[in-house]
């Protein structure tokens, strides 16, 4: 589990790189490139993904505690607010492609795109990953003194929420 959280790390740092390389080449299009966005939809993307590791979070501690239907809940109310995020995802490029914000709208645009996108690979890994971890507590697979895999998946969730609070300031809040 480290090992591909390590990797995924990795790969986002490289995606930062290339950001950040890209902004000191093109300082005027990152300097507009957030008005162009929806910062409903970027703060929309940051309180599900929030909520939804809260809920990861409860989920583990009512594991811990022995209450495997609580814990079922909790993941429920994850899966629930983790979908959000693609949802919002659907509208938002919606309202990008309507107004002309595709692959040719200049580097902001397709630094965007490229770092997003990568990103909601991961988040649907992450979901994949959290029906995985559903149906072994429905199972009763997890016990208090052996939940590891609900923690491993709750690392990983966490880090897509952590890597989203670097890349939702970058695009949406920063010109």
């Amino acid at each position: 589990m480290w090992v591909g959280i390590f990797c995924e790390l990795t790969e986002f740092a490289l995606l930062f790189a290339v950001f950040f390389v890209a902004r000191a080449h093109h300082p005027e299009a990152f300097s507009a490139g957030p008005s162009r966005l929806s910062l409903l939809a970027g703060t929309g993307y940051t309180l599900m993904l929030l909520t939804s590791g809260w809920c990861v979070a409860r989920a583990v501690h009512a594991m811990r505690s022995g209450k495997r239907s609580h814990c079922m809940r909790w993941l429920i109310g994850a899966l629930v607010f983790g979908l959000g995020y693609p949802a919002i995802k659907v509208f938002e490029l919606q309202r990008n492609f309507a107004h002309g914000l595709d692959g040719s709208a200049g580097v902001f645009i397709v630094s965007y795109y490229y770092l997003t996108f990568t990103h909601l690979v991961h988040v649907f890994w992450g979901l994949l990953g959290m029906l995985w971890v559903m149906a072994r507590t429905g199972l009763g697979a997890y016990t208090p003194e052996d939940h590891g895999g609900l923690e491993a998946f709750a690392c990983y969730w966490h880090v897509t929420d952590m890597l989203w609070l670097m890349i939702f300031p970058l695009f949406y809040l920063l010109g």
